[in-house]
């Protein structure tokens, strides 16, 4: 039975193990955001109260 045979398949299967782990995480990790988040301000802002008669 072929299938029992390791030696093609460990040797595809760290030959795609280090292709995913040498070629994916440089691409994932120059990935830029189009809108970086910016720093919120600590105050809060002022509301007014809606007076509205419900009647």
């Amino acid at each position: 039975m072929p299938q029992l045979n390791p030696t093609p398949w460990c040797a595809i299967l760290i030959f795609s193990w280090l292709v995913f782990l040498t070629i994916i995480p440089p691409k994932v990790l120059a990935h830029t955001f189009p809108n970086e988040p910016t720093s919120q301000s600590t105050e809060k802002p002022q509301t007014n109260s809606w007076n509205w008669p419900w009647y």
